[in-house]
């Protein structure tokens, strides 16, 4: 139970949840477009891993998801807040 706690711990520290929450509804399926088509993204699942901290972004990849939020004026992204 303890080593699950930690890996919850460790995802919410990946996460762009903070982000994709201060997005307005009407942005949000237009920014989940554009990280799909910039990670060729084939299924919404894949996204939402990503947007959980399930899958932890190189820093490249880090860049181009705070680059797309930057073009909606969102700057607190990460974390599950």
């Amino acid at each position: 139970m303890g080593r699950k706690r930690k890996i919850i711990e460790i995802n919410a520290k990946y996460s762009f949840r903070r982000g994709y929450d201060s997005l307005r509804r009407i942005e949000q399926p237009l920014f989940r477009k554009e990280i799909m088509q910039a990670f060729n993204l084939k299924t919404a699942v894949t996204f939402y891993d990503r947007m959980k901290g399930k899958v932890i972004p190189r820093m490249d990849e880090k860049e181009v998801i705070e680059s797309i939020f930057k073009k909606y004026g969102i700057t607190k992204i990460w974390g599950a807040e």
